[in-house]
């Protein structure tokens, strides 16, 4: 059974747990259910659905756990799609989180989500004035849950990347990291997609009058739209800084390669000196006179030695040694 939890709430505070087959339950109306499962069947969500009259579209969403985040609505009820997100080494993992809102119900269908509500359903519990309002400030936090998940996943890169900042300033950048940049760079853009959207379902929640959703509730999903903006503006602000480091790796080791060009075209200089004048005196000519002075070989020398000596002071000077 992929029942995670399903109970009743009456005045904001837990009671029994209900049954999830059968006629749908009787509430009152300060009473609401709240059922969480974790990648159910076919045969568990259609039961569900015929107890609590779920939409078949939204029923055949939630089964499909490859949808985009968005909201839509079905009569009195809501139908919400979230992504979830955590890191799993260099690489984002997503899940799904589909959740079915109406005046008395609240029910979650989780795919693939590294995080329980476990905690955030003991959480909400120990506010019961909060519980109390219904099943829209349940959905609140579970969004809000969803969302703040985000931001250790981008804190988490933005630690790897500074590191590679640092070493990269310190040492030059190996091909596996530029690759690693690479992959962190194409992981923050798929991102991107998922926060966009995710923007814009916060954003109907708060601009548009849905049923299940009183007006008091706005200012609770004004603040998660805050924080999924505040995600996605991070998020931008990373990929800026990837793109820097790898540029300034660049910059650094077109710098290198350039020291590097001028120290060995200095010394080709230095020692084009000595190759040239005994590349002269060794042609074999029998009229030069040269050949025949007594202190030759050591003038010859000590030109050498003063020609190369001038230019090694001159490349010195100037910074190409």
């Amino acid at each position: 059974m992929s029942v995670v939890a399903s109970y009743v709430y009456r005045g904001g505070v837990r009671q029994e747990a209900v049954a999830l087959d059968g006629a749908p339950p009787a509430f009152g109306d300060d009473e609401f259910v709240w059922v969480g499962l974790f990648e159910p069947t076919m045969e568990e969500i259609e039961g569900l659905a015929r107890t609590f009259g779920l939409h078949p579209l939204a029923v055949e969403d939630a089964l499909n756990a490859h949808q985009v985040p968005k909201v839509e609505v079905y009569g009195d009820q809501i139908f919400v799609i979230a992504k979830t997100a955590h890191l799993e080494g260099d690489k984002i993992r997503y899940g799904e989180t589909s959740i079915f809102v109406g005046h008395h119900h609240i029910i979650t269908v989780r795919h693939g989500s590294a995080r329980a509500h476990t905690e955030l359903r003991a959480q909400i519990e120990a506010s019961p004035q909060l519980m109390r309002q219904g099943t829209d400030y349940v959905l609140h936090a579970i969004i809000d849950f969803i969302v703040d998940g985000y931001l250790p996943v981008v804190q988490t890169i933005e630690d790897k990347v500074l590191k590679m900042e640092k070493q990269m300033l310190v040492s030059f950048l190996e091909r596996e990291q530029i690759r690693r940049l690479f992959r962190l760079r194409r992981q923050l853009i798929l991102f991107g997609r998922i926060l966009g959207p995710m923007s814009e379902v916060v954003g109907r929640l708060v601009n548009l009058d849905l049923p299940c959703l009183d007006q008091n509730a706005k200012p609770f999903f004004r603040d998660v739209l805050d924080h999924v903006r505040r995600v996605e503006s991070m998020v931008g602000g990373l990929r800026e800084v990837i793109t820097s480091v790898f540029e300034a790796s660049n910059l650094l080791e077109q710098q290198r390669q350039g020291v590097i060009t001028r120290q060995l075209a200095a010394w080709a200089a230095i020692l084009a000196v000595p190759t040239a004048i005994a590349g002269i005196y060794g042609m074999n000519f029998e009229n030069m006179p040269e050949l025949k002075t007594h202190n030759g070989y050591f003038i010859i020398l000590a030109v050498i030695v003063a020609l190369c000596s001038v230019l090694y002071y001159r490349f010195r000077k100037t910074g190409w040694l």
